[in-house]
């Protein structure tokens, strides 16, 4: 669908320390066209340099967050490098928000389905509108919904997930939320406040402790419970000698506010 002339299809807004992405192709239900997604990807590429931004919102514009992928976009060709290379920048796009510093919040108040959803599940948080609806249904058009399995499965568990996938069927913010799709859900009037709310407290938090935990938690979720113990315990024998860390203990210990983090 052609964009409004000269509307940009990614907006930000940095509010503090929380940078704000909005998907912007309301009238297209924010398909995730590759404009979007090489769009979607220079902002975390700008986000993995920046060390004044702490905390990331992703959200939608319109009636929908996202409805996955630009299926007329993906018409347009038959070519398999075509598509091969559209689906290796939105999948290389998904990892870049796993692998950046901050921790990253969907902001969902409406539908999110296939490539949608996907995005949903490969952010770190998700706060949900009790409007909200998740669906993987390439299967209804005879397409599996493959690319979106991976965070997916690794979210809700391959017994959920692959009821999602068979059916196509949507689930409510509830299920989504029983189910570890999404990590609040709140009423539709309280969606902003509260993802907000959650983007500042992160956002206060020491920016070296963020990145290297939201690296640790990745990694060991890899790994066996044994392994994972093991990289754990070192991580946390080498982290109480950071300056952050001894600023903070600190500070509980003398029944002082938080101090003021120095990265370090």
């Amino acid at each position: 669908m052609t964009e409004a002339i000269n509307e940009p299809v990614l907006l930000r807004r940095d509010d503090g320390r929380v940078a704000i992405l909005t998907l912007n192709r309301p009238k297209a239900m924010n398909a995730l066209s590759g404009e979007l997604i090489d769009a979607l990807q220079a902002e975390f590429d700008k986000l993995a340099r920046d060390r004044e931004i702490r905390c990331v919102v992703i959200e939608a514009a319109g009636r929908a967050f996202s409805s996955g992928h630009d299926l007329r976009e993906v018409r347009s060709s038959d070519d398999y490098g075509f598509h091969h290379d559209l689906l290796t920048r939105c999948s290389t796009m998904m990892m870049s928000i796993r692998r950046l510093p901050q921790p990253v919040i969907a902001k969902v108040h409406a539908i999110a389905t296939a490539a949608g959803c996907q995005l949903v599940a490969a952010c770190d948080l998700a706060v949900a509108s009790t409007d909200a609806r998740f669906a993987t249904p390439g299967v209804n058009i005879g397409l599996f919904c493959g690319t979106p399995s991976v965070p997916l499965g690794r979210n809700v568990g391959s017994k959920r997930a692959l009821d999602m996938l068979f059916t196509g069927e949507p689930i409510d913010a509830e299920s989504a939320l029983r189910d570890g799709l999404v990590s609040r859900v709140v009423p539709p009037a309280e969606l902003d406040s509260t993802t907000m709310a959650v983007a500042r407290t992160i956002a206060g938090k020491s920016p070296l402790v963020l990145a290297q935990g939201k690296e640790l938690f990745h990694k060991h979720m890899e790994m066996d419970v044994e392994k994972a113990y093991a990289y754990a315990t070192a991580y946390m024998a080498g982290a109480i000698k950071r300056e952050d860390a001894k600023l903070g203990i600190d500070a509980f210990v003398n029944k002082r506010g938080l101090p003021e983090w120095t990265g370090r």
